[in-house]
């Protein structure tokens, strides 16, 4: 005969233990509000079982919820406004030995134990409309284990059952979603930074929101680098490593809101994930004062090319920008920029290899009509010309999310943002400036516990 005799109770909502309570750990606001957490509780409780242990028949199932409703059936639900952390505890005599909830596809969810044994809170909020199942071993120190039952044994009777849970779906207009670039799936240059799109605005006078948001925006990369996300606007983030990418790295990006309390009546919802590669490590360097453009691959220059750059009244913005895309035929007018048709400086010219970096419309591009100045005098309308001959080889050696300098320049320096992509405009200490975790322990969320009390059985 086995020293150890386990009660299993495997039906859908079946819990050998005596009973179990489930409850939000969010602390209850003290007037219920739209999509916040009320005193909610619900107790699992299973007939049929004698006190101490023992072999249980068939139990029956019910859950029973604060203010006297008894529901039927399987799975059970989480009252329709709680949010927080899930607590499972125990109400019976004897201590939680072991407990692990995974969610529908298995995954094993975090949570941490109570120090007294009695209960069990998830690490983190759970995400709404989601089905979870926690299997529960229950030691009770005063009943020893034998072959019939409790009594007969010097080890600790233990119990084990499932039980299965689920969540709340969120309300469609009160769930805080986000979209992330750049397109999925492809290669970019490493200055190509990772964005992120609220669906509705988190205010700078929420840190604490602005806190959860950050949190549950995560982004990975092999290798690995020190990055971070800085707020640009109530609804935009942005992400970019100290450096930029390394050549050929793999980036990964997620959102964990799905389920997280954002604020007062919002909720987070569900994300669909981001991956891209990065390619060669890729630099067009623009000296102004020199006007030549010496391009890098891996930091080797592989070329050199005459430019002629923005004259006086329209300078080449100075500073770092980014290949926000390349346009083979491009028609350009003078009244884009503000200059009058009939005006003197007015154009209206079909180009060619037009490579983009602002939106505004300053690219770098064939311009057959100013070859003799490039290379000896700037007269352009703030683009960067060049011979149609080179104008073509750099559109075929660039890619989205290459990196343009120009340096030793007279214009203005590039926006960090509104313009394209001037985020390496911006040092690192005030990068870290427009984080929400700026000041807080570290920029990425701690690991999470694991869910077991003692090691399972």
């Amino acid at each position: 005969m086995p020293s150890r005799r386990y009660v299993r109770g495997w039906g859908a909502l079946s819990v050998g233990i005596g009973a179990v309570l489930v409850t939000t750990a969010a602390q209850p606001p003290a007037a219920p509000e739209r999509g916040l957490a009320r005193t909610s509780t619900a107790v699992v409780e299973v007939d049929g079982c004698p006190p101490g242990g023992g072999m249980c028949a068939v139990p029956r199932r019910t859950v029973a919820l604060s203010g006297g409703h008894d529901l039927a059936g399987t799975p059970f639900m989480l009252d329709d406004r709680a949010t927080g952390p899930v607590r499972l505890v125990l109400r019976t005599p004897g201590q939680l030995a072991d407990v692990t909830v995974t969610d529908a596809r298995g995954r094993r969810v975090a949570g941490t134990p109570g120090p007294d044994g009695t209960h069990w809170t998830s690490a983190a909020a759970l995400p709404a409309g989601g089905r979870y199942t926690a299997r529960l071993v229950v030691e009770d120190p005063g009943a020893d284990s034998g072959p019939y039952g409790p009594g007969g044994g010097s080890e600790p009777y233990r119990r084990i059952a499932r039980m299965q849970f689920r969540t709340p779906a969120a309300p469609a207009g009160e769930r805080l979603t986000v979209a992330f670039g750049p397109e999925n799936g492809r290669t970019y240059g490493v200055g190509q930074p990772v964005t992120a799109e609220l669906s509705q605005p988190v205010p700078e006078s929420d840190p604490d929101a602005r806190r959860r948001v950050e949190r549950a925006l995560h982004v990975r990369s092999s290798p690995r680098v020190e990055g971070a996300w800085h707020w640009v606007d109530s609804v935009t983030l942005h992400y970019r490593p100290r450096t930029y990418w390394p050549a050929r790295a793999t980036v990964h990006v997620r959102g964990g809101l799905d389920g997280v309390r954002v604020r007062a009546g919002v909720q987070g919802g569900p994300s669909r994930p981001l991956a891209f590669t990065t390619g060669d490590r890729v630099e067009a360097v623009t000296d102004v004062a020199a006007l030549h453009m010496t391009v890098y691959r891996d930091g080797r220059a592989i070329r050199t090319i005459p430019v002629t750059t923005g004259k006086p009244g329209f300078r080449t913005r100075g500073g770092t920008k980014v290949v926000l895309g390349k346009e083979p035929l491009v028609r350009m007018r003078g009244d884009s920029i503000g200059i009058p048709k009939g005006s003197r400086d007015f154009y209206d010219l079909k180009v060619r290899w037009a490579t983009r970096v602002t939106w505004s419309g300053e690219y770098l591009h064939a311009a057959p009509w100013s070859v003799d100045a490039q290379g000896s005098e700037n007269v352009s309308h703030g683009c960067t010309g060049m011979s149609t001959e080179d104008a073509a080889w750099l559109f075929r050696t660039v890619r989205e999310g290459d990196v343009v300098r120009v340096v030793n320049g007279y214009g203005k320096p590039m926006a960090p943002f509104g313009n394209g992509f001037g985020d390496w405009n911006l040092s690192w200490s005030e990068w870290l400036r427009g984080s929400a975790l700026a000041g807080h322990a570290g920029t990425e969320p701690a690991e999470p516990a694991g869910g077991a009390l003692r090691p399972a059985l």
